[in-house]
């Protein structure tokens, strides 16, 4: 299927890692031009080598830190001056174990620390793309949340209310939006074998002695910890799974999906 996104403008937050570096490959695969836009410089480095081989015409990356508001507009400046327009924003971006915990564990930095990444980084990066939106003959914004929005989770308390404010926030930007043909979705990922999960595990990994290079042992540790989460094949996913499903929504093949939450979690919706 041709999605219409050969020589496309994509941004990618969180694009050096996970679901984001999956799905920032995938836009490239179809020719598009893309951004990422992490923190770490060397991580950006080797992405933006990864994205030019498997065919994206123009891929670059800036150093971003969504927490403070001077790097994001400084980022989009910088994709402005080199592109002038951006035809689709995705926002990947999640916070990582530091922010687990139960409600009793969990101090007011932390909600605060959740909050600002998840909501308010999307705030910041939309907030600055949309100027860049706007100039182009069609735009997509996807923004992921997490299937712990629907199938709380007592342990991931504060990252599963940032991710709810985040669909709420997405849910009325797409209403904002749709009168200039900007459409504005969420996918909700179920359990996935990325950076975070390992961030997350770390102990229980630790004290089981399990090979953490190995993802077969790690989805043994999510099936014993969260089976009712693994939905109904039975496993986990991997970033490369839901970035098809992102690509399609951020893609001018969508032309009238805007609003939704899609599910991208094995089954356990059904659960």
């Amino acid at each position: 299927m041709d999605l219409g996104l050969q020589d496309a403008a994509v941004a990618v937050t969180g694009g050096t890692a996970g679901m984001g570096r999956a799905i920032a490959e995938c836009y490239a695969r179809d020719g598009a031009r893309v951004v990422v836009l992490a923190r770490t410089e060397s991580a950006i480095d080797e992405t933006v080598t990864m994205l030019q081989s498997v065919g994206s015409p123009d891929p670059f990356g800036v150093a971003t830190d969504l927490s403070r508001p001077d790097t994001v507009e400084a980022a989009f400046d910088e994709i402005a001056s080199r592109w002038g327009v951006l035809n689709v924003l995705v926002n990947t971006v999640g916070a990582g174990a530091s922010i687990a915990g139960t409600f009793d564990d969990i101090d007011d930095a932390r909600w605060g620390e959740a909050f600002d990444l998840m909501t308010m980084g999307a705030v910041r990066t939309c907030r600055a793309a949309l100027p860049l939106l706007r100039k182009a003959p069609w735009a997509r914004i996807v923004n992921l949340s997490a299937g712990s929005v629907q199938r709380q989770s007592p342990r991931l308390m504060a990252y599963t209310a940032g991710k709810a404010a985040l669909t709420s926030l997405t849910k009325n930007l797409s209403q904002t939006l749709a009168p200039e043909g900007i459409l504005v979705n969420t996918v909700s990922p179920g359990t996935f074998i990325t950076t975070q999960i390992h961030e997350f595990l770390a102990d229980e990994i630790a004290t089981r002695g399990v090979d953490p290079d190995d993802d077969v042992e790690i989805a043994a540790v999510l099936q014993d910890m969260f089976g009712h989460a693994l939905g109904q094949l039975g496993r986990a996913g991997l970033p490369e799974e839901i970035a098809p499903i992102v690509t399609l929504l951020g893609s001018r093949r969508n032309s009238y999906t805007t609003g939704a939450d899609v599910n991208v979690d094995g089954g356990s919706d059904f659960r």
